[in-house]
Order: structure tokens, then sequence, then C-alpha cells
């Protein structure tokens, strides 16, 4: 969703907007973007599936395969800070969903994670994997899920970062909004309801100039309308039975502070998977990759160490 940036860039930002260089600003936007993807290690490549469907991804590092997953509205920059600490251990792959970012959008598709799954492990045999770590957080956690119960044999161990999935936890701040009527907090159709939105998924959000905001929103805006139709889809699915006793190796990780999927549901998560351990990070919101990169980066890290041990 947003990244920290580097000051020197944030102070070009400031620039161009207070000069009123609206397609000047946007270019500054995007080289910081760029900046950060080197930063981390990561190149954006694309390729183009046997059965059409078209991915943009990041990709940096050498090692055994890891491929994290963005969350709903996200996209595949939601990772590029935690990763700068992951491409000198692994293989790192961050794909922009079908439906997000800048993959394919078609309107009709099925977007269930039974079918993002499909797609997600049409584009791994495409790059040369077969068994995989994988990261997701909130939806991207959910397909992570789903992708770990249908092909246990090809998942080596599961990262879920907030994920969403598991409905029968408390429920959150959103969920309750949603159930009484009100709007949906997750739908982004102009610039106030993105940066809404930001300090309502943060509890501790980076530093990001309004104007820098409103260029990010513009992404989300325009497929509003599409994730209206994918939100419903992945609400009314659970992966719960799915994953129940499944034997993967976990690290389930969750904000305190999380108004977007209740903390209580790592609880429930760890019940199901009984190869799992639980972080629970106080301060944080719903996207600790983010909000703590570092932190999230370590626990990792330490995590895969101790599958290492364990072998």
């Amino acid at each position: 969703m947003i990244f920290r940036l580097r000051w020197h860039l944030l102070l070009l930002v400031l620039l161009f907007n207070l000069a009123g260089c609206a397609g000047m600003f946007q270019r500054t936007a995007q080289l910081a973007l760029n900046a950060e993807r080197e930063r981390a290690g990561l190149e954006r490549k694309e390729i183009d599936l046997p059965h059409g469907l078209h991915y943009v991804y990041l990709e940096g590092g050498q090692g055994e395969p890891l491929m994290l997953l963005h969350g709903f509205g996200g996209n595949k920059d939601n990772f590029v800070r935690v990763a700068r600490a992951l491409t000198p251990h692994y293989r790192v792959i961050i794909p922009d969903h079908i439906g997000f970012g800048e993959s394919a959008h078609p309107p009709q598709a099925d977007y269930t994670p039974a079918a993002q799954v499909a797609n997600l492990r049409e584009l791994a045999r495409a790059l040369g994997v077969t068994r995989l770590h994988l990261g997701g957080n909130s939806m991207g956690g959910q397909i992570a899920l789903a992708y770990a119960a249908l092909h246990p044999d090809e998942v080596a161990s599961l990262w879920l970062i907030d994920a969403a999935g598991v409905w029968s936890g408390p429920k959150s701040e959103l969920a309750e909004t949603i159930l009484g009527g009100g709007r949906n907090r997750l739908i982004v159709r102009n610039e106030d309801q993105f940066a809404d939105l930001f300090s309502f998924a943060m509890s501790d959000p980076p530093f990001v100039p309004r104007p820098f905001l409103n260029v990010l929103a513009q992404e989300r805006i325009r497929n509003a309308d599409l994730e209206e139709r994918i939100f419903q889809q992945i609400a009314g699915t659970s992966v719960e039975q799915q994953i129940k006793g499944l034997r993967i190796p976990s690290l389930v990780v969750w904000g305190a502070e999380d108004r977007v999927i209740h903390p209580g549901t790592a609880e429930v998560m760890h019940t199901l998977l009984p190869h799992s351990e639980v972080i629970v990070m106080p301060g944080t919101g719903h996207m600790p990759m983010l909000e703590k990169p570092q932190q999230s980066a370590q626990d990792y890290l330490r995590f895969r160490a101790s599958l290492a041990g364990n072998q």
C-alpha cells in the first residue's frame, strides 16, 4: 500500500509539488519507488502465462524461493522495505495479484483464493519453481493458506501476516462497521478515502506527504469497482476447514492494534495450525511489514533459521 522513502527523495517530492508540476511530481514519485526497489535488490519483471494472464512482479536475491503475497488493495511494493533484509538470503518473488497493481485485471474473472492459487502456481511453474516458501499479508495470507491446503507438498513454510480467511475469531472494527451498514473503508473512491485508509490500516504509518498519497491513491480509485467485486468473493470464503491440522511450519504475525482483522484471530489460527508460532507486535496495525520492516524481517529470519536447525 505505502512504503517509506529516503529523505532526499521526499524533499524532491515536496519541491516539485510546490512548483505545481503535476507530471514531474508523478515522475519523482516513480523515481522514489524505483530507488526503494533497487535498494532492496529487486527488479521489476513481466511475464505472460500460457493461458494468457499477464503478471508483473519483483524479483531479487538467490537461494530457496520465497513468494510474498500482498493484501487486498495493495500491490507488490508493500513488501519492498522488508525484502531488503531478505534478498541476501532467498530468491524473493513478489507478484501483483491478478486484479491488482500492474498485473491483468480481467473484469469477470474468478478472484476467490482457490482461483488466485491456480494463477500463482502457474506463475511459479513459469519461473521454474516447484516448491517454495510463502508469505502473505491479509488477503495474501488467505491465498497462501489456500495454496498450502491445496498443495501441501509444494509449500515448505508459511509466513502469515495479519492473514485473512479465518472468520471465526472476534469481530474487528472494520467487520463491525460493515455488518452495521457502514462504509467499507478498504474500498477507495477518492483521495480523502485513501488518506483515511492509510491511517486506518496502520497504527504507526510512515510519514508520507499528502500530495504523494494522492498520487498513490489513483491506482485504487481506478480499480474501485473491481475491488468491490473481489472483496465480496474473499470475504465470503473461509479457509478454516481446509487448513485445520495442516502441518506446514508457520509463523503467524499480528499487529496488536489491527483494526481490519481482529488480533484475536492469531490464536484461532495457532490452534488450527499445529506447527505454528505466534508473534503479536505491540503498537502495530494491519501491516507490520510496512510499519516495522526491520523487526518483521528479523523475526522471519529467526523463524527460517529454526527450520534449518530442525532439519
